[in-house]
């Protein structure tokens, strides 16, 4: 098997989804900072755009595209905008994703497929479109993105820890599948932990729950995304270079890898505990 050969972001083409804020815009100005060009994709237009004219002022080519990665045909649409624009492509970041709170009582069938649809099944249509053209090159990343939840699946979270841990699966079945076949094309699963972006915020609940319940949600969550999208970049970024397969983005995150680990079945009682005393302390 010949030797891996390593990701050099310096006149790379890298297409990043989300990128309107949180770590998709962290992720596109340091990717810009390093040489790389950009493909960008959100479906808020005014956010995209303020992302966009920051990231051309390190001098590199920045298109972008307003879409709903929920919907089934904004994959072929955006390998599209990628070949007009670009014609090539040497990074795949599937950053894009939404949050639904609610016990599984609560959440409506619609709101589930919703989410699973952005969640997940975003992420395998943009690499089924994309993988023809990244295997052009002679050094190619997919990077998909799960969570925290991917790891450990809190009550309140049955549609987004399903979606994380489907992600987590394909990604983890198609980075062997890569290596096996010797690919110049590689995978990085990224499993962040609290995060500062506006997922939480922005989640959309069921509608029979309270606002009292909404602003409780809110709080709880706010102090437990301690870490900057800034530093969490960071972080992935040295992972897709040194074509990682695995990052654990955040303390949080590697403690949860292991007490899962540790305790399989009861981990979540532990886990709870730590997040009660975390949010009584953040007071």
């Amino acid at each position: 098997m010949a030797a891996l050969r390593k990701i050099n972001l310096q006149d790379g083409v890298a297409v990043v989804t989300g990128a309107a804020g949180g770590i998709g815009a962290a992720l596109a100005l340091q990717l810009a900072e390093k040489g790389c060009h950009l493909a960008l994709a959100d479906v808020n237009g005014a956010g995209l755009a303020e992302v966009a004219a920051k990231a051309q002022a390190y001098g590199v080519k920045v298109s972008t595209l307003v879409l709903d990665m929920g919907q089934a045909e904004s994959a072929q649409g955006l390998l599209d905008h990628v070949l007009a624009h670009h014609g090539r492509a040497t990074v795949l970041i599937n950053n894009a994703g939404v949050a639904l709170g609610g016990q599984f009582e609560q959440v409506s069938e619609e709101d589930f497929d919703w989410l699973m649809s952005i969640n997940f099944g975003a992420v395998v249509r943009l690499t089924r479109v994309f993988m023809p053209l990244l295997q052009q090159s002679q050094a190619a990343q997919i990077v998909n993105m799960s969570s925290i939840f991917g790891i450990i699946a809190p009550p309140g979270q049955t549609a987004y820890s399903a979606a994380k841990f489907a992600v987590r699966g394909f990604s983890e079945a198609l980075c062997h599948e890569l290596e096996v076949g010797n690919s110049s094309v590689r995978m990085t699963l990224l499993h962040p932990g609290g995060v500062r972006t506006g997922i939480a915020t922005s989640a959309r609940l069921p509608a029979s729950v309270t606002a009292q319940e909404i602003k409780l949600h809110q709080k709880n969550w706010q102090k437990a995304l301690r870490l900057s999208p800034e530093v969490a970049a960071r972080r992935i970024l040295r992972g897709i270079e040194r074509r990682e397969p695995r990052v654990l983005v955040g303390d949080d995150a590697v403690a949860a890898s292991w007490i899962q680990r540790l305790l399989p079945v009861t981990y979540w009682r532990w886990v709870a505990r730590g997040m009660s005393r975390s949010f009584r302390d953040a007071v």
